[in-house]
């Protein structure tokens, strides 16, 4: 599929696992942070963690931002917690999880849940991420009037 995007932010992925205090899971796990950049490391490099937390390096991603989303971004950026979406989905064996996609756009950030099983989970959006976004933002964004329409007779 050709992307449609005019910027692309290329990130990488931490996610934490934490023992799980259940009788039918081990582990649970969640996405903690984005970061800008690729590291050299190899997805599912353990990163760090102490005790029954271990952080892992999920893999890397893009996110892409298109012209016609900037409202989202711009109402994401001034939320006051500015925010990412990360899409993890089971792979049902070892590394258990395959990083599909990160996100700075609340409503794809939603859609992204409509899968069912996938683990989503929203993170901080890192300060240089958010001013690439912000800036992408200022070169692109066109106000559109709300026109209501009126129902036919």
């Amino acid at each position: 599929m050709i992307s449609t995007s005019l910027a692309r932010i290329a990130v990488g992925v931490a996610i934490e696992r934490r023992k799980a205090k259940s009788a039918w899971a081990d582990f649970l796990w969640r996405p903690v942070s984005v970061f800008a950049g690729v590291p050299s490391a190899k997805p599912w490099t353990q990163i760090g963690g102490e005790g029954e937390v271990v952080l892992f390096y999920a893999g890397d991603a893009v996110i892409e931002l298109h012209r016609t989303e900037t409202t989202n971004y711009r109402e994401n950026l001034t939320s006051g917690s500015p925010t990412l979406w990360v899409n993890l989905r089971p792979t049902g064996s070892e590394p258990p999880y395959e990083l599909l996609a990160v996100t700075a756009d609340p409503a794809e950030g939603e859609a992204f849940t409509d899968a069912g099983s996938n683990l989503v989970d929203a993170v901080p959006m890192p300060i240089g991420i958010s001013e690439i976004i912000d800036g992408f933002i200022a070169q692109h964004h066109v106000d559109r009037p709300f026109v209501k329409r009126q129902r036919n007779r």
